[in-house]
């Protein structure tokens, strides 16, 4: 039996480290930091969810690099760059960074 593929509408995917989001608690993102940052991300870009979204923004397990106080975040796009986000980043840039938006 062959595997079925299922179209999504993502023009990339961005992993976002679900450990390193636990680890912060109430020091987060969002406006008033109290999300995980693949959820304060996906509502700053208004991605929506599932498959039939713009772009993917995936919680991963641990991706072993464990950053003090910040998330470890990877743009499928460029897996050889990884990102350190802290608590307090401008989320706008940081989407311009990824790709989500268009530079106002």
């Amino acid at each position: 039996m062959t595997p079925r593929r299922v179209k999504a509408g993502w023009s990339t995917t961005i992993l976002v480290c679900r450990k390193c989001s636990k680890k912060l608690k109430r020091s987060g993102f969002g406006p008033d930091g109290d999300q995980p940052l693949a959820k304060a991300l996906r509502k700053q870009c208004h991605l929506g969810k599932g498959r039939k979204a713009d772009a993917g923004i995936v919680e991963t397990g641990c991706l072993d690099l464990c950053p003090k106080g910040a998330v470890t975040v990877v743009d499928t796009r460029h897996p050889d760059q990884w990102l350190i986000v802290r608590p307090g980043t401008d989320l706008d840039q940081l989407a311009q960074e990824l790709g989500l938006k268009e530079d106002d």
